[in-house]
């Protein structure tokens, strides 16, 4: 028996480990892994970017994976023990797991890829400062991409891999259609900093800011620490603003503006509304013709979830959408591995992996833990049904009755109330898929009002959990309606109007999107505050860290004929005769 017969039997027994169908099947596993550690590549202002290579052990041109991020880049590659997300350290870990998100460059490689994981300016040992996701930033990668169509072991068509920061600048730089870019796989990446990382409805998540410091400080990252005259006296200002200040770690940095991070943790406080600061970091998504590979999880209401959705519908280039179960992704990133390695197959490659054969639309729905295929969002089938507000805290499709009137909680430092609707159970299966709306009629003794919604699920014992959530700062409520549609609001978040205390207000407020199936018996729930409730255990995100408002007020909701309170609910199967008020 000849040595090359025994490599050709031991070659396609590999081949029978990758994935394949009767009519497609992914690149072959046959390759072994080149490391090339801390290569620099300089970009057109002389700056250096840092990076690591991953290559099939071979001669060849072959297709290239970037993924961009400004974390420790030891972690993203190195064999560590999977884990899932964390935000906190626990006992048997010393850093936390959340920014291990390049994927593993084994898997590509040994299938015939170029894996290449690279630091933005200012983190790791790349020079420079750090922009977060800056015109600057957005450039080097544009300039590298090309740069890697260059170099000999390339065959000129490059990807992007990756989720969260990985995903927003690759979305960032597919605006710009670089010519060697042929296709990103971006999901869970957030695509509008102001309203999906950092001031949701206006309101700013303060704990997130200082926890995203925190992951930049593990990568040494260095940031510039020069503040303009006008950007000294908005410090002042919000030394003032006891709502920012009541969390110490806020202040501190206010205090200290210079000092270590502080920088990155100021500008996002002096910029509390969208301004030319926030619009130069959001992605024109409309500008993309790279096809793009979305997605996200339900748990993710808080952080990448809307941005997945805004990027459907806006993208018009080839494009798939998956959201999957309410799981951040286990860390370092596998779970999308072969759904990856089929789109670059089939665009960088040219194998007809049958992607894009399927459906484009994948939801994952919660209850039924089945998924659902379609060809458009929301599905084709939802009808928004009109649940009213009720006195008694019910949930109801039953219209106001004569001389129904309000609810009101308190809201202050020493005592954080609610207001809370529920519907009657549901007798037969009802499934909500799609983005609910609140119309909220509402007066407060203040003049702001600070708004945190949560859609809650019960079951037959009382036990409740969190489906999704919204939140809005009375001040900043003004919609933009010729960017919006009866479905998804878009906010202007450009100035506050300051709330007359006691008028009685319209909010309209767009919950983000959902997917569960609601068995007999279960009901649905409607949580109304002004501060957020403690996170669900699966929550990943900015969830329940925005700030809250220090100064004591009284806050009503109206609901009666003149009032009509509402939450418009996405059904797509079910409620055919509704929930029975009489509960039989």
């Amino acid at each position: 028996m000849t040595e090359k017969f025994i490599i050709h039997v031991l070659i396609s027994f590999i081949r029978l480990i990758n994935m394949f169908t009767k009519k497609w099947k992914t690149s072959e596993r046959i390759y072994d892994v080149i490391r090339e550690r801390s290569v620099k590549i300089k970009v057109s202002d002389g700056i250096s970017l840092d990076c690591d290579i991953f290559r099939p052990n071979t001669e060849g041109k072959f297709p290239v994976i970037l993924s961009a991020h400004p974390y420790d880049k030891y972690g993203q590659t190195e064999p560590i023990q999977v884990g899932g997300y964390s935000n906190v350290e626990k006992a048997i870990e010393e850093r936390r797991r959340g920014t291990l998100e390049a994927g593993d460059p084994n898997f590509f490689v040994r299938r015939g890829y170029v894996h290449v994981i690279l630091n933005v300016r200012g983190t790791g040992d790349s020079e420079g400062y750090y922009e977060f996701l800056g015109p600057r930033e957005v450039q080097d990668i544009y300039e590298v991409i090309e740069r890697l169509a260059e170099f000999p072991w390339s065959n000129g068509n490059i990807g992007t891999f990756g989720v969260s920061y990985f995903a927003m600048i690759a979305l960032a730089v597919a605006a710009k259609n670089p010519p060697h870019l042929k296709c990103i796989f971006a999901p869970w990446g957030s695509t509008d900093p102001y309203r999906d990382m950092f001031y949701q409805g206006g309101i700013l998540a303060g704990k997130y800011v200082v926890d995203f410091a925190k992951f930049l400080q593990e990568s040494n990252t260095r940031v510039n620490k020069e503040f303009s005259r006008d950007e000294l006296e908005k410090i002042d200002a919000l030394l003032k603003d006891p709502d920012i200040t009541a969390l110490p770690e806020l202040r501190e940095a206010l205090l200290n503006p210079e000092k270590d991070l502080n920088p990155f943790i100021v500008k996002i406080l002096i910029h509390q509304l969208y301004d030319d600061f926030w619009r130069e970091r959001t992605v024109d998504l409309e500008k993309i013709r790279i096809p793009s590979y979305l997605g996200g999880d339900w748990a993710n209401y808080g952080f990448h979830l809307p941005a997945a959705f805004r990027a459907w519908d806006k993208i018009r280039a080839p494009k798939k959408l998956t959201i999957g179960p309410p799981y951040f992704l286990d860390r370092p990133v596998y779970q999308l591995q072969y759904e990856a390695l089929r789109w670059f197959d089939y665009w960088l490659r040219g194998i007809d992996t049958g992607i894009n054969e399927e459906k484009p639309i994948k939801i994952f729905v919660m209850g039924s833990n089945k998924w659902r295929e379609s060809e458009e969002w929301p599905l084709p089938e939802t009808k928004w049904v009109p649940f009213y507000l009720h006195e008694r805290g019910i949930l109801s499709v039953h219209e106001f009755w004569d001389n129904e009137s309000s609810d009101s909680y308190f809201d202050s430092p020493w005592a954080r109330g609610y207001a809370k609707y529920v519907t009657p159970k549901f007798v037969e299966e009802t499934e909500i898929v799609g983005p609910p709306i609140l119309e909220l009629f509402l007066s407060t003794t203040d003049n702001e009002v600070l708004l945190s919604i949560r859609l809650l699920e019960i079951d037959e014992k009382g036990n409740e959990r969190v489906l999704t959530g919204a939140w809005l700062r009375g001040s900043q409520k003004q919609i933009d309606e010729k960017q919006s549609i009866p479905w998804s609001f878009y906010y202007k978040h450009e100035n506050r109007e300051q709330l007359e205390p006691n008028k009685i207000y319209k909010f309209k407020i767009e919950i983000v999107p959902t997917a569960n199936l609601f068995r007999p018996g279960n009901r649905l729930g409607l949580l109304i505050s002004s501060s957020d409730p403690p996170s669900s255990p699966y929550e990943a995100g900015p969830t329940s860290r925005h700030i809250k408002r220090q100064r004591p007020s009284r806050i009503t909701i109206y609901h009666d004929k003149d009032h009509p309170s509402a939450l418009w609910v996405p059904i797509i199967s079910g409620n055919i005769i509704g929930t029975y008020l009489s509960m039989f």
